[in-house]
């Protein structure tokens, strides 16, 4: 009678019952819990993270928006915004007092489209040239900083993009035009600038700022724990490891699906004066290292569900391949019955012999 099999008070013996597994379960599903919980925790860290480096690292920002000062979208958009910032103050009044009344209106149109083609020439000389990149990144350093302080302040002035040092350059590039008209004197050093956030944004994106910095501080963490947390706590360790791959891979496409349609949202939100192409390429700028490390960790993804499924198979095979010939081995004839008995009649004849010498 097994040691392990209770008896009755009739001396029958009753099968013993299996233990209940509902702890086992408990913890399996807690443990799925966890996994789902990290799952959806990590693309918010990676936005949470991206967002407060984008907007406190002024270093990382001005390398993320520097390949921007050779595109042609932007170099345009420069130049539309200095050139009309340069026209306003050029005064044709002295040239049309010699011109008839009737005549001055047909000929301060010509004078000023002949102007501004000049006026925009020597402009796209100075954003072309060597020395912009340098004045680009200067400018936008500027303006981060100013973004910084904004947002840790309490005021809601307009974060502006100052072109003062183009239009210095330009003032410069102008000073030699032989026209016989004093631009240079005229145009002030803060002709144009381009306006970055304006007034009654400011206190929203106060609120996501501080949003970004207490969520990066938090939410990593807290997805990493999860994570770990909640591989150690289910049974099946390796079907929970490529489910869990398999969530983090869907849940990053998802956030790139997410920023493409945000960022398609945003243009189509913004004023007809703005260029839709410098602004395409610049928020592409901005949210070029989110989508990279999206995509780079599909990849960790994929890798980590690939490595997990080929644990079992290798095993499986290890097991189904024919274990090798040892040299010593018995053949198979030998141990058939007969050659048994055979081999048992010899061993007997041989120690008679040797009883009997």
């Amino acid at each position: 009678m097994s040691a392990s099999a209770p008896a009755r008070a009739d001396g029958r013996v009753t099968a013993a019952r299996c233990p209940p597994r509902r702890p086992q379960r408990a913890r399996s599903l807690v443990g799925a819990a966890l996994l789902l919980v990290g799952t959806l925790l990590l693309p918010l860290s990676m936005a949470a993270l991206w967002a407060r480096a984008e907007l406190t690292d002024t270093d990382r920002y001005v390398a993320a928006v520097a390949p921007l000062a050779g595109n042609p979208a932007v170099q345009d958009a420069i130049v539309r915004d200095v050139t009309d910032g340069v026209m306003p103050h050029v005064r044709l009044d002295g040239l049309l007092k010699v011109v008839p009344r009737a005549e001055r209106p047909a000929l301060r149109r010509k004078f000023t489209r002949g102007i501004r083609e000049f006026v925009d020439k020597q402009v796209r000389q100075v954003v072309t040239g060597r020395t912009f990149p340098a004045m680009w990144t200067g400018v936008h350093r500027t303006a981060h900083r100013t973004l910084d302080g904004t947002l840790t302040a309490s005021g809601d002035a307009p974060v502006t993009l100052d072109l003062s040092p183009v239009i210095e350059r330009v003032r410069h590039q102008l000073s030699g035009n032989g026209l016989g008209i004093d631009i240079v004197r005229r145009v002030p050093p803060t002709g144009a600038s381009i306006v970055l956030l304006k007034s009654p944004d400011v206190p929203r994106l106060r609120t996501g700022f501080r949003a970004a910095r207490t969520g990066a501080l938090l939410l990593p963490p807290a997805a990493g724990l999860c994570l770990l947390t909640g591989l150690l706590l289910t049974r099946r360790r390796r079907r929970a490891l490529i489910c869990t791959a398999t969530g983090c891979a869907v849940a990053c496409a998802l956030l790139t699906t997410a920023l493409a349609l945000l960022r398609t949202r945003l243009l189509d939100a913004l004023p007809t004066t703005v260029p839709r192409p410098a602004a395409d390429a610049y928020t592409e700028a901005l949210t070029a290292s989110l989508r990279s490390g999206a995509w780079t960790a599909v990849g960790a993804a994929a890798v980590t569900i690939a490595l997990a499924g080929a644990g079992p198979l290798t095993v499986r095979l290890r097991r189904a391949a024919p274990a090798p010939r040892q040299a010593d081995a018995v053949p198979w004839w030998a141990t058939c019955p007969g050659v048994r008995s055979l081999r048992r009649g010899g061993r007997r004849g041989l120690a008679e012999d040797r009883q009997r010498r």
